[in-house]
């Protein structure tokens, strides 16, 4: 990673597991520019196919990912 670059989470598991970005896109099919969007965006969504064939790829549990990249979102409390 580029000293001073914004990663998202995902950018930053990247940058944990040693991710080659460019071998992911290969074996997903998934865009660079995508993959790339993904990794210093967060403005920029990830669907649910792309991310159970990065977890594929990276050789992560989905579900694990999901919660890594989805934990901060909570629930709205019921006022009734």
């Amino acid at each position: 990673m580029k000293k001073g670059k914004y990663r998202t989470k995902l950018g930053s598991i990247f940058d944990e597991r040693s991710v080659n970005q460019s071998d992911v896109s290969k074996r997903t099919k998934i865009g660079k520019n995508r993959l790339t969007d993904l990794c210093t965006k967060e403005s920029v969504r990830i669907k649910a196919d792309e991310l159970y064939l990065i977890s594929l790829a990276i050789k992560m549990d989905s579900c694990h990912l999901l919660e890594e990249l989805c934990s901060h979102n909570e629930l709205v409390e019921d006022k009734n």
